[in-house]
């Protein structure tokens, strides 16, 4: 009988946190490559820092990933795959170009990590060599995702309300719209340069 209850419990647990979150989804279209699609700032919410520390490699001469989308106060680890030296460095925030930062230069196998405590788009650079280029787009809330090779996406486990969703894409505008999430919501976008 105990073992019934707790079932029941755990049951009613699960279908009501499901009722007050659901997905928001939708297509970008307009331009090729992958963008990234996240939910604003939410007024008098916090969320605590991930504990997981990906990793941003270089290898190849390239960035890998290319772009990489993380919540705010996410550690990320820079890490040399390649026989030359290399160096990362951003020149700014998003706009704020006091957030600029130069993490150094290092050999094969090591790694250097840095905390993201700022929303904002950051592309970052190395300057021994000026062709790499990456992005880490730092989200100010968890829910954010990747496009797909078509362009469709879905930001998983919103809770029901109104929030601000925005999408960024290298080379494109961002842009902005509305969302009203009521077990599940909707945005589509059409990108220009």
């Amino acid at each position: 009988m105990k073992c019934r209850a707790f079932v029941l419990v755990v049951l009613t647990a699960w279908l009501c946190s499901a009722a007050w979150a659901g997905d928001i989804e939708g297509k970008i279209t307009g331009m090729k490559g992958h963008s990234v699609v996240y939910v604003e700032a939410i007024a008098g919410k916090t969320f605590p820092a991930p504990k997981e520390h990906p990793v941003m490699d270089q290898k190849g001469l390239v960035f890998a990933p290319h772009i990489m989308a993380v919540q705010q106060g996410t550690t990320v680890e820079f890490l040399n795959s390649d026989t030359v030296a290399h160096n990362v460095f951003w020149t700014a925030i998003g706009s704020d170009k006091k957030a600029g930062h130069n993490l150094g230069t290092w050999p094969k196998g090591e790694k250097r990590s840095f905390t993201f405590d700022k929303a904002g788009v950051v592309p970052v650079l190395c300057n021994v060599h000026p062709e790499m280029e990456g992005y880490i787009i730092v989200s100010p809330t968890p829910y954010f995702a990747e496009t797909d090779d078509s362009g469709n996406y879905k930001i998983k486990d919103v809770p029901d309300g109104s929030y601000t969703v925005t999408v960024w894409h290298e080379g494109a505008k961002n842009q902005s719209k509305p969302v009203t999430v009521a077990g599940g919501g909707k945005a589509d976008f059409t990108l220009s340069k």
